[in-house]
């Protein structure tokens, strides 16, 4: 019985650290890191795409985190010109660091990336515009309509032959721009305080890389 209690409380203690650890010692630190000057909160419309994002698991094939240039290549791929800092993710709840880079990391990819058009084209058909992308096509963000049936306040998507559905248009549906605002908002180049003892972080904005 004494073996039960001790191996009971060995796994009671054992969850509890790493919950402090790996939960509220973060959640502490983020609370406490101040909005850096030039991070501005989401519109309602990219809270929207935030939400879409999540919803369409993006998460599971992007990072939005980009690592100390001293033991990786993030910035040398052009993902950004400074490692994360926590003042980023100030308005994320929850984050979206992610795990896995199926694709690239899109910390700034509204700043490699800043075309409206493009990013509406690429959730479209991936492969209309990187042909050797294995990116999942999302066409149910879309509607395809007769040119006369478009109202003027929707957006064409630029889709060419083969990819456009023969004598249609596609139109972006309101989920599709929420989600191509919320990458657009995604450009964390503002320059940021640097580390106790360490050198100021770059600014400035990186090369174009498509994903």
């Amino acid at each position: 019985m004494t073996r039960a209690w001790l191996l009971m409380l060995g796994s009671f203690a054992t969850v509890a650290f790493a919950t402090i650890l790996l939960a509220i010692v973060p959640e502490v630190a983020l609370v406490e890191a101040p909005a850096p000057e030039g991070l501005e909160p989401y519109t309602a419309s990219e809270s929207r795409g935030r939400q879409v994002y999540i919803r369409e698991g993006c998460i599971y094939c992007h990072t939005q985190q980009i690592r100390d240039p001293s033991f990786t290549t993030d910035v040398e791929r052009g993902w950004g010109t400074r490692a994360s800092v926590p003042g980023d993710y100030v308005y994320d709840s929850p984050h979206l660091l992610g795990t896995m880079r199926t694709g690239p990391d899109l910390t700034n990819v509204g700043a490699r990336l800043p075309s409206r058009a493009w990013h509406l084209l690429h959730l479209y058909n991936p492969r209309a515009v990187v042909e050797w992308s294995i990116m999942p096509a999302f066409p149910y963000l879309f509607e395809a309509k007769d040119s006369s049936d478009v109202a003027s306040d929707e957006v064409v998507v630029p889709v060419g032959a083969p990819h456009a559905p023969a004598g249609k248009v596609i139109v972006a549906t309101p989920d599709a721009l929420a989600l191509v605002d919320y990458l657009l908002s995604l450009d964390r180049t503002y320059p940021v305080e640097p580390p106790a003892g360490g050198h100021a972080a770059g600014a400035g904005r990186s090369a174009h890389t498509m994903p």
